[in-house]
């Protein structure tokens, strides 16, 4: 069973996009598109998000 992780290989800012894009098989490029373009709609509800899942996740090295 895969496991929900931030990317210490795909990383930007924390790796949570490139952890979530590993898990569910998505181009990375397209996950970043798309919350950047969701932040500006939500009022940056999604980066408060991404914030705190950067918090709460485990690295991919914390699961080994």
């Amino acid at each position: 069973m895969k496991k929900l992780y931030r990317s210490t290989k795909d990383t930007q800012f924390a790796g949570v996009l490139g952890g979530l894009s590993e898990l569910y098989s998505i181009d990375v490029t397209l996950l970043r598109v798309l919350t950047v373009v969701s932040g500006f709609f939500t009022g940056g509800m999604v980066w408060l998000i991404y914030i705190v899942a950067a918090i709460v996740m485990p690295t991919d090295k914390e699961l080994e």
